[in-house]
C-alpha cells in the first residue's frame, strides 16, 4: 500500500492532527481526524438520510470531524484522486 500525503491541519500543535492522504493504487481518500462527539454521532445514526437506507453507523465505520480550514487540502486530495483514476 502506497499513500501520497496531501496535507495536515495547518493549526496542528505537533501531536495527532487531521491529515489527508490518497492511496495510490485505488485513489481512495484516507482521512485521519478527531472522532465526532456522541451528540453528532447520535444525530447521524438516528436520521434516515436516504429513503429506505438503514439508519445507524455500522460497527466497522467511524464518523470523524475535519476542520473547515482543511477544505483546500480536501480539494487538492480530490484532484489527486481524480487524476489517479484517469491513469
Amino acid at each position: 500500500m502506497t499513500l501520497r500525503f496531501v496535507g495536515m491541519d495547518p493549526n496542528t500543535g505537533g501531536e495527532g492532527s487531521p491529515t489527508v492522504w490518497v492511496e495510490e493504487g485505488s485513489a481512495d481518500l484516507v482521512l485521519q481526524g478527531e472522532e465526532a462527539e456522541a451528540l453528532l454521532k447520535d444525530v447521524i445514526g438516528s436520521t434516515e438520510w436516504v429513503s429506505g437506507h438503514a439508519r445507524g453507523i455500522p460497527a466497522h465505520e467511524r464518523v470523524i470531524r475535519i476542520p473547515a480550514r482543511m477544505v483546500p487540502i480536501l480539494r487538492e486530495a480530490c484532484d489527486v484522486a481524480e487524476r489517479e483514476t484517469v491513469r
